[in-house]
């Protein structure tokens, strides 16, 4: 897309039933950079994130309202394709959800679903190289991937996610479950995947957005619980001279 934007918002309302989870979210995410999402439980974080690649559609009940571009087109177009969107907008999830396969069957599973086998080994090992675990699991691609710590494991759903080459990874909490040193790896290998690929990280971990990401949009809740933008900016300015006082109530400790 034009000036950068690898997605943006335009106006976008998000129902659960009759619940209102988003209200009127308009914002654009630049390519390859990292842009964080945070905000207190409950405000629809995690909600917009799977808007971004339309996962939400699995939810039975929900409805979709305003646009989401990517790459020219309105995702939610009637002549729009969800599985062609998730193919090139992959996501990555809070807990380590690795399937009870080999290393090797994991990273392959998603090109082998698609018919795109040709060179797999050679897929795999990019895909494994990528996440910063070739190193690691080399020796054992043909072992079972719940043998690995829950912070390779999280490495390698990155490493599924990245052989399908998608152009867009979602990260909803990716280190929420993982111990301080695995969470270290996890935002270093983000930082250099940001080179190559555009990341939206969803975070608790104020601390995180404030390390890892290069815009911070900041959510919260509105009266009737709906989920609002706040504030959308570069994270130093967020963190240091937002604009709105509930940030600054919010970045601050104050509230949240």
């Amino acid at each position: 897309m034009a000036n950068g934007t690898a997605l943006e918002a335009k106006n976008l309302e998000l129902w659960y039933g009759g619940f209102q989870a988003l209200r009127d979210v308009s914002l654009a995410v630049p390519q390859k950079r990292i842009t964080a999402i945070i905000g207190s439980s409950g405000c629809g974080k995690s909600s917009l994130l799977r808007c971004f690649n339309r996962m939400n559609d699995l939810i039975r009940g929900c409805k979709v309202k305003g646009e989401v571009s990517f790459a020219g087109k309105n995702i939610y177009a009637a002549d729009a394709d969800p599985t062609d969107i998730r193919f090139r907008i992959g996501m990555v999830f809070q807990k380590p959800n690795p399937f009870p396969k080999s290393i090797f069957d994991n990273v392959a599973f998603g090109p082998r679903v698609n018919g795109l086998t040709d060179n797999l080994e050679e897929t795999v090992d990019r895909a494994l190289h990528r996440a910063a675990l070739w190193d690691e699991v080399k020796d054992r691609l043909h072992n079972s991937a719940l043998e690995l710590s829950g912070g390779q494991q999280q490495r390698l759903c990155i490493a599924r996610a990245l052989a399908l080459e998608p152009e867009v990874i979602l990260m909803d909490e990716p280190c929420s479950a993982l111990d301080p040193q695995a969470t270290l790896k996890v935002e270093d290998l983000m930082g250099v995947l940001a080179e190559d690929y555009t990341i939206v990280i969803v975070t608790h971990n104020m601390q995180q957005a404030a390390r890892v990401s290069h815009m911070t949009a900041f959510m919260n809740m509105a009266e009737d619980r709906a989920g609002v933008l706040v504030e959308y900016g570069p994270t130093p300015q967020i963190f240091t001279t937002p604009k709105n006082k509930s940030t600054e109530d919010y970045v601050s400790g104050r509230f949240g």
